[in-house]
C-alpha cells in the first residue's frame, strides 16, 4: 500500500512542479517529452536504491475459502470470468479495425494487452484453484504483458509512431521480470522490484503522455478513471481478509478482480467508441447542395 502511495504522491508532485504554467514560467516547456524518461529513471533507480522487495509470507492465504460446484475459492477463480469476456469482446471488436488511422499505431500494444488479459482470466484461475508459487507464475505472467501491451499502446497513440517494437520490448521485459522473481524466490530471496515497476509504470507514464502530447479530454479521463479504478482494485487486494470481513458478502481478492475488469472495460469501450465515431465520419455522405430557389433560376434563365 505504502508503494502505492508513493507512487501517486511522486506522481503529484511532479505535475505540480511541471504544470504548463510553471514550464512556460521557467521556459521548460520543449523538455516536457522528456519527462516520462526522467520518471522512468527516476522509479528504476528507487526500486535500485530500495533492495530486493519479498513476496508476502502469507500471500497465499485468501480469504476466499467458499466451494462451490467442486470449484475451490470459487469467488476468486469465477471473478476472472469477467477479463476472458472483456478481451474476447476487444478482440473481436477491434482485430478488424487494427489498421484503422485511429488505431494502427497503438494496435500492437493493445493487441498485447488483450492477449495478456485473456491469458490473465486463464492463469488466475488456475492460480487460485490451487495456490502456491508454481501457480502463481502463470498468474503473474499475463498480468504483467497486459501492463507491457497497454504502455506500449497508449504511447504508440501518443506519439504516433508503430508501437510494434516497444511491444516486442515491454512483452520481453514482462516475462522476464516474472522469471526473475520465479528464480530469486526460489534462491530463497524473492525479489519482486521488476514485476512492480512494471505494474507501477503505467499508473504514472500513461497519464504523462496523454497531458504532454495532448491527447483529447475524453481519453483522458477514460484513462484516468480506469488507472483510478487499477489503484482501488490493488488496495483491495492488499485488504483482502478485512473487506471479507466487514461485508461477509464478498473478499477483497474477489473485489480486485471485478475492479480490474470495470477498469479493463472502460480502456476497451473507449477504443471501440473511438474507431466507430471515426468511421461514421468517414462514411457519411456530405449534404447534397441544395437547388437554387426558382425565382433565382429563372432569374439567370433570363439574362
Amino acid at each position: 500500500m505504502a508503494m502505492l502511495f508513493n507512487l501517486w504522491f511522486i506522481f503529484y508532485k511532479l505535475m505540480c512542479i511541471l504544470s504548463p504554467r510553471t514550464l512556460k514560467r521557467n521556459h521548460m516547456k520543449p523538455w516536457r517529452k522528456h519527462l516520462p524518461l526522467l520518471v522512468t529513471v527516476l522509479l528504476s533507480g528507487a526500486a535500485l536504491v530500495h533492495g530486493p522487495i519479498a513476496q508476502l509470507p502469507d500471500y497465499h492465504d485468501f480469504a476466499d475459502q467458499t466451494r462451490l460446484f467442486g470449484i475451490p475459492h470459487f469467488a476468486d477463480v469465477f471473478s476472472n470470468l469477467g477479463f476472458a469476456l472483456v478481451a474476447l469482446w476487444g478482440l473481436v471488436k477491434l482485430t478488424p479495425s487494427g489498421r484503422h488511422s485511429r488505431m494502427e499505431n497503438g494496435w500492437a500494444g493493445y493487441r498485447l494487452f488483450l492477449m495478456g488479459l485473456l491469458l490473465t482470466a486463464i492463469g488466475s484461475s488456475y492460480y487460485h484453484l490451487d495456490p502456491d508459487n508454481a501457480r502463481l507464475v502463470w498468474d503473474r505472467l499475463p498480468i504483467a504483458l497486459a501492463c507491457g501491451g497497454l504502455l506500449a499502446g497508449v504511447w504508440g497513440d501518443t506519439r504516433q509512431r508503430s508501437s510494434t517494437m516497444l511491444a516486442a520490448f515491454l512483452g520481453v521485459s514482462a516475462i522476464l521480470s516474472v522469471a526473475w522473481w520465479y528464480f530469486t524466490e526460489q534462491a530463497g530471496n524473492g525479489d519482486l522490484r521488476p514485476y512492480l515497476l512494471l505494474q507501477g509504470l503505467p499508473i504514472l507514464l500513461i497519464p504523462l503522455w496523454q497531458w504532454i502530447y495532448d491527447m483529447p479530454r475524453h481519453d483522458r479521463r477514460v484513462f484516468a478513471g480506469a488507472l483510478l479504478l487499477y489503484v482501488i482494485a490493488k488496495l483491495a487486494e492488499i485488504g483482502d481478509h478485512q473487506i471479507a470481513t466487514a461485508t461477509g458478502a464478498f473478499t477483497g481478492h474477489t473485489l480486485k478482480h471485478l475492479l480490474a475488469t470495470g477498469a479493463a472495460a472502460l480502456i476497451v469501450a473507449n477504443l471501440i467508441e473511438r474507431t466507430r465515431v471515426s468511421s461514421l465520419a468517414h462514411v457519411m455522405p456530405l449534404p447534397e447542395a441544395s437547388d437554387p430557389p426558382n425565382g433565382s433560376v429563372a432569374k439567370s434563365s433570363s439574362q
